[in-house]
């Protein structure tokens, strides 16, 4: 799946109606470049501008995959003027992602080469 034209979404009202809330958290984080920015903003808030510099992405593309982040409540923004800083919301997404990467250490990163993918889904 990918984000849909839809603002941002990480998947479509019909989609998101019959998927699980763990399937929608992982499948938010299932991005690398959504991974990139939860990476960045644990380091502190950011603005889009900041991002897009810092990624090396257009604007469109971090503005898309941030509407994602926040339809799953993981990242908020407060304005400041015609500005808006991003952050996360939940401190407990960088514990939910260091116990990711000890599992793929622990399995030797084997769940990265699992050759088994569900049948319709694309790699981004």
């Amino acid at each position: 799946m990918a984000i849909d034209s839809d603002g941002g979404r990480c998947v479509s009202a019909d989609i998101a109606a019959g998927v699980s809330p763990a399937v929608a958290m992982f499948h938010s984080l299932a991005d690398e470049t959504r991974l990139r920015i939860v990476q960045r903003l644990a380091r502190g808030e950011a603005r889009v501008v900041d991002l897009t510099t810092q990624l090396g992405l257009a604007q469109s593309t971090v503005s898309k995959h941030l509407a994602c982040l926040r339809d799953c409540g993981l990242v908020g923004y407060r304005a400041e003027g015609r500005q808006s800083f991003y952050s996360l919301t939940r401190p407990e997404l960088m514990d939910l992602l260091a116990s990711a990467e000890q599992l793929l250490a622990a399995t030797g990163h084997a769940v990265a080469l699992c050759p088994v993918r569900e049948a319709g889904e694309t790699v981004s």
